[in-house]
């Protein structure tokens, strides 16, 4: 018997319509503004300003986007699941925003193995991870990046894809080895280590 089939009380198999599958209603929660915060709709897309800095988010020009009564409010032109899934998208892109421009995103890297570290050089850092040279690694425009010890790196900004972006260019430098617990991992990350082949046999 498929999904869409219900057994009657005589025992046969009845075809019912589908139901349609309910979607997200993130869109349609309007965003409060915090104080010292504006937000400007232009065409396209939002420039938000507040006490962290300045973010320019765009969105698809098929979603309206006003701010009305102290709120940014996201709204879909048709029901089509194109435009449900414009409207979640569109209002989680704007929040996101609003929350950079008064909080700012921060990702911490950590980096692991004997040897490994990582010194300030200017704005960016100077990463030692195995290699038989140095990598350099700058932030772009609006990003921070700030060592803390000789294995730990904070990258803090106003625009979370942004940030999320330079730290993953970071930890690609030398991604976390599953074997030897070496490399660079996001702090809080969670590890599977394996055991190498002869510590498997040994195991068995």
């Amino acid at each position: 018997m498929s999904g869409n089939e219900v057994v009657t009380s005589e025992g046969v198999a009845q075809r019912v319509a589908p139901t349609e599958r309910p979607l997200s209603r993130i869109g349609r929660q309007p965003i409060p503004i915090p104080a010292g915060v504006q937000v400007e709709v232009i065409y396209g897309g939002v420039i938000v300003t507040g006490p962290q800095g300045q973010v320019t988010q765009k969105y698809h020009p098929e979603v309206n986007v006003t701010v009305e009564d102290g709120q940014v409010v996201v709204e879909r032109l048709t029901e089509r699941k194109f435009h449900h899934s414009l409207h979640g998208l569109t209002r989680s892109l704007i929040a996101n925003a609003i929350v950079g421009v008064t909080e700012g995103y921060n990702r911490t890297l950590e980096l692991m193995g004997v040897g490994y570290r990582v010194q300030q050089n200017g704005e960016g850092i100077t990463l030692s991870v195995g290699y038989s040279h140095t990598v350099d690694v700058f932030p772009q425009e609006g990003l921070t990046m700030q060592v803390e010890g000789n294995n730990r790196v904070h990258i803090s900004g106003v625009d979370k894809q942004k940030v999320g972006e330079l730290a993953a260019k970071v930890r690609k430098v030398r991604p976390p080895n599953r074997y030897k617990e070496k490399g660079i991992r996001y702090q809080g990350e969670v590890l599977r280590l394996k055991p190498g082949k002869a510590a498997a046999r040994r195991a068995v």
